[in-house]
């Protein structure tokens, strides 16, 4: 869980519009023991950060699956492209990301 359950508990609160304080007084803990952990100054055990995110209503949904050779297929073909191909394509991509968030801000 280092660093990724930081991640979390900062992700989380933003998404539910908490300030570090809100989240502290309702963990019984400080603003600046939360912005230690956000921070990755202190690393906080997996049971510290699934009770952290159910105190703001959030919970965290974890999968196994079998993995399989998708990202090597796509990393193969990417190979085979010239950096001008490469280029453009990564343009495109980056343009349709920022439409995606476009959309999503302006909801």
């Amino acid at each position: 869980m280092k660093g990724m359950g930081n991640d979390l508990v900062r992700e989380a609160r933003r998404r539910v519009g908490w300030t570090q304080s809100r989240l502290a007084e309702a963990a019984g803990t400080t603003q600046s023991a939360i912005a230690r952990l956000e921070s990755g100054r202190t690393s906080p055990a997996f049971d510290e950060v699934i009770r952290l995110l159910r105190l703001m209503g959030m919970d965290l949904d974890l999968m196994l699956v079998e993995r399989d050779d998708s990202d090597w297929i796509q990393a193969q073909r990417t190979l085979r492209l010239s950096t001008a191909e490469r280029l453009a394509r990564h343009d495109r991509v980056t343009a349709q990301y920022r439409a995606i968030r476009g959309t999503r801000n302006a909801a």
